[in-house]
């Protein structure tokens, strides 16, 4: 495989002087509550935005629910920030809007990417990378489809059996008819790229397996956004986490994950993407925060919030 084969998606690296913001959403009723951010000089320590006040109130989808919330800035200079996010535990859409400072907010759209699915049951944590080659968006998400995949039925709760999958677009007004992204033989969910900065592209999912028992994370080298992937490692995580982001601090990539049944924060680190060693002692996350996402952001910007 070419190193960063077919994405332009940069590594979540500060430049010197700049820093990191992190998009974040609360359990409970805090999923209803609307967008928080995190600002960090280094990845790993974070500070709440106004003391974790909430920043845009969701407004779209079927519940109209924020959670899983994805930050990613469009590929040239001028573009705006996109974010998107889970706005109900079942449905077929995604919620999607856009701001230059992270303050003030586009209006928001729910985007039907699975409308028209037979058996259509959910879309969860949904986000995006910018595909070069393609000069397009993929936005990727987990959804169980009932009747598909038989060969995994029963093996996660609720009778869930998600799958990636995949739709891309230019406007965020066309998208293409979704796709299976990948499917590994199990279910997944969380999906999330990291692009190393040697070593490429790569996929991190969550091996959604109940009976028997996995919940852990796992990672496969990725051709490009939609593919094709390698084999899937052996989990690097412990059981029991979800909601996976990404940090390179200098040789380093963390891998910063929700232990949501403890109500806490966990983290693996690794050189090279295959030796891991644990890392939580590194990390000191917002009070309350669940899965969000870890993205390099301007000085500027970060002064910005306040």
């Amino acid at each position: 495989m070419l190193a960063g084969a077919g994405c332009a998606h940069a590594p979540r690296v500060a430049a010197p002087g700049d820093g990191f913001v992190f998009s974040y959403f609360t359990g409970g009723r805090g999923e209803a509550a609307g967008l928080r951010l995190a600002t960090s000089p280094d990845g790993l320590t974070w500070r709440p935005v106004r003391d974790g006040a909430v920043l845009l109130v969701p407004e779209v989808g079927e519940s109209k629910l924020m959670r899983d919330p994805f930050l990613l800035r469009g590929p040239d200079a001028g573009d705006p920030w996109h974010l998107l996010w889970t706005t109900a535990w079942e449905g077929v859409t995604l919620g999607h809007a856009t701001s230059h400072d992270l303050l003030t907010w586009s209006p928001q759209a729910a985007i039907p990417v699975m409308a028209g699915v037979p058996g259509m049951r959910n879309v969860w944590a949904p986000e995006m990378i910018w595909d070069a080659v393609g000069q397009q968006f993929v936005l990727f998400w987990s959804s169980t489809v009932t009747g598909r995949f038989p060969e995994t039925a029963g093996t996660s709760e609720d009778a869930y059996n998600h799958r990636l999958y995949y739709a891309t677009t230019r406007d965020f007004r066309q998208m293409s008819a979704p796709q299976v992204l990948l499917d590994p033989g199990f279910s997944v969910i969380d999906g999330t790229f990291v692009e190393h900065p040697t070593l490429g592209l790569h996929l991190i999912v969550k091996d959604e397996t109940l009976v028997p028992e996995k919940k852990h994370l796992r990672i496969a080298r990725a051709q490009s956004p939609t593919g094709p992937f390698g084999e899937l490692s052996p989990p690097f995580s412990p059981g029991w986490v979800e909601g996976p982001t990404t940090v390179q601090v200098g040789e380093w990539t963390y891998v910063i994950y929700d232990r949501y049944r403890e109500g806490s924060w966990g983290a693996a680190r690794s050189r090279d993407l295959v030796q891991w060693e644990d890392a939580g002692a590194a990390i000191t996350m917002p009070p309350g925060a669940r899965h969000g996402t870890i993205v390099p952001a301007p000085a500027a910007l970060i002064a910005g919030l306040g």
